[in-house]
């Protein structure tokens, strides 16, 4: 029987592959346009919260614990507690954190400093919980404090102060040299008290060296843009310039510091939460900001070819509506489910299966070296005329006539006589016996994954495997002597056949080479 190398594949269609990618693409995109939503089939745990104002949230702003995303904002509307407006914010939290306790606190916190906002959740230990559909009051839902907060505090009459502080400041200095003199003597003492302090920081355990190191990778971190300190020093004289034309306004300002330094030290008790808050938020930023160096030019790239991109994503998005709408009906359906989950079955059920006869196919290629003949075994036309006929002749198999190719308990190879060496066996014509061999349940790999396809591979063989030797005498179990020395009934021989010639033309030695052609 001929063999042809078979080629072909499923992913040979380029028709089936882009179907299947443009339904893979219309689903993500689906999904994507409806990710801030929730996604579809996904139970919720839906509570609302009040808050004082929604603070800049809207709906799709994220909803965390413990700084992972549990949910979504789903709608922010007005209302109203004793009278007072407030906000309430109706969520869709994930089932995992269901239920959260009634004395649970929330929070809404900055994600960026571009104003994006989050809602903070900190459940609480209370042995009663809130069911689905839940409000939480507003006595548990706090607001951060914002950058609008923080700059209301230099109102005009804070900078009037700031300014007569400056002035001040100056004339607290102009024409007092011998006080300063006498300033400088008075300090001996702290230059006294100076030297145990420096050797603190001449003792190696201070590390002192590191401070410098430091500051040289400091510098060197400053030093590409050396030009723009130049200018900044450059203004900061026409600055000083600018000062030394109007020291009266100097001398007023250095006056009115004394009053603008009250005004800062209790204006940072108003500030502390903001910077407390400010150094959370830094911290949460370092990786980001770390990452920068590396992602920029990624994202720089992503902009400029999105920039010719995205205006013909108009027309794109008018052609998807007709689809986007029939996939939501189709989501919105009930059945889709019911199918969805049957496929999951299906898949569960057949994937022991699929992993048996997949190297029969992906190691040994059985099923092409099968189908690829097919076409010549019907290829003769017809006496008649009215289409084609077997190319091959077939023997009809009788299994209860001995030695025939059906019957499996053949004293001799079929078609070969009793005694005849089955290797160049020929008829009294010169005719060539038939002498095909093959394993009847043949592996396709061994245990690790090795290529074994044995049938096709493995010849004929000369007499059967039998304990303790390679092959024994020509004879079957009950002592029934075969023809040619010749049969061998067994389903693995105890060596590795390899892969078939494309398998091996592919470089597929292993099931794992498998993956590696993809």
């Amino acid at each position: 029987m001929s063999r042809r190398q078979g080629t072909a594949s499923l992913v040979a269609s380029p028709v089936l592959v882009g179907a299947v990618t443009v339904l893979v693409s219309i689903i993500a995109v689906f999904i994507a346009y409806n990710a801030n939503a929730g996604l579809p089939f996904v139970p919720t745990y839906d509570l609302k919260a009040q808050f004082p104002t929604g603070n800049k949230l809207v709906a799709g702003n994220e909803v965390r614990v413990g700084g992972f995303r549990v949910g979504v904002v789903d709608d922010i509307k007005p209302a109203t507690v004793d009278g007072v407006a407030v906000a309430e914010v109706a969520m869709k939290l994930d089932k995992t954190v269901e239920p959260l306790a009634e004395d649970t606190r929330l929070k809404i916190r900055p994600r960026s400093a571009l104003g994006l906002k989050y809602v903070e959740i900190t459940p609480g230990k209370a042995g009663t919980t809130f069911r689905s559909g839940g409000t939480i009051p507003l006595t548990q839902a706090t607001e951060q404090l914002e950058f609008e907060d923080v700059f209301s505090t230099f109102d005009p009459e804070t900078r009037r102060n700031a300014q007569l502080a400056l002035e001040g400041f100056g004339n607290a200095f102009a024409g007092r040299g011998n006080a300063i003199n006498s300033t400088i003597v008075a300090l001996n003492p702290l230059f006294a008290g100076l030297t145990p302090v420096m050797a603190n920081l001449s003792d190696p355990a201070t590390q002192l060296d590191q401070f410098f190191l430091q500051i040289g990778r400091a510098s060197a971190q400053v030093a590409p843009i050396a030009s723009v300190q130049t200018d900044l020093f450059r203004n900061l004289a026409t600055t000083f310039e600018a000062f030394s034309r109007d020291p009266g306004a100097l001398r007023d300002t250095i006056a009115k510091s004394p009053p603008t330094i009250d005004t800062a030290v209790r204006s940072f008790r108003v500030q502390r939460p903001f910077l407390t808050d400010f150094t959370d938020l830094s911290r949460r930023l370092r990786p980001a900001v770390n990452e920068l160096p590396r992602s920029l030019p990624a994202i720089n790239r992503a902009f400029a070819v999105g920039t010719d991109v995205l205006p013909r994503t108009v027309p794109l998005n008018a052609r998807l509506s007709g689809v986007l709408s029939e996939l939501e009906d189709l989501f919105e359906n009930p059945n889709t489910l019911l199918a969805i989950r049957d496929l999951r079955t299906t898949f569960t059920v057949t994937r022991p299966a699929l992993e048996f006869i997949a190297p029969y196919q992906t190691v040994c290629n059985y099923f092409n070296y099968f189908v690829h003949p097919l076409g010549e075994h019907q290829s003769s036309p017809a006496a008649d005329g009215s289409g084609t006929t077997q190319n091959q002749g077939i023997r009809t198999v009788n299994n209860e006539q001995p030695n025939t190719y059906g019957n499996i308990e053949s004293s001799r190879p079929w078609d070969v006589p009793e005694g005849m060496n089955p290797l160049g066996a020929t008829d009294p014509t010169g005719m060539a016996l038939g002498r095909q061999y093959a394993v009847p349940y043949q592996p396709a790999i061994d245990a690790q994954g090795n290529a074994d396809c044995q049938n096709g591979q493995t010849g004929f063989v000369r007499g059967p495997l039998a304990p303790g030797a390679r092959y024994g005498p020509g004879t079957l179990s009950d002592g029934t002597p075969t023809g040619g020395n010749a049969p061998v009934v067994i389903n693995d021989f105890p060596i590795l056949s390899g892969g078939t010639f494309k398998a091996r033309e592919l470089g597929i030695d292993n099931l794992e080479d498998v993956d590696k052609l993809r």
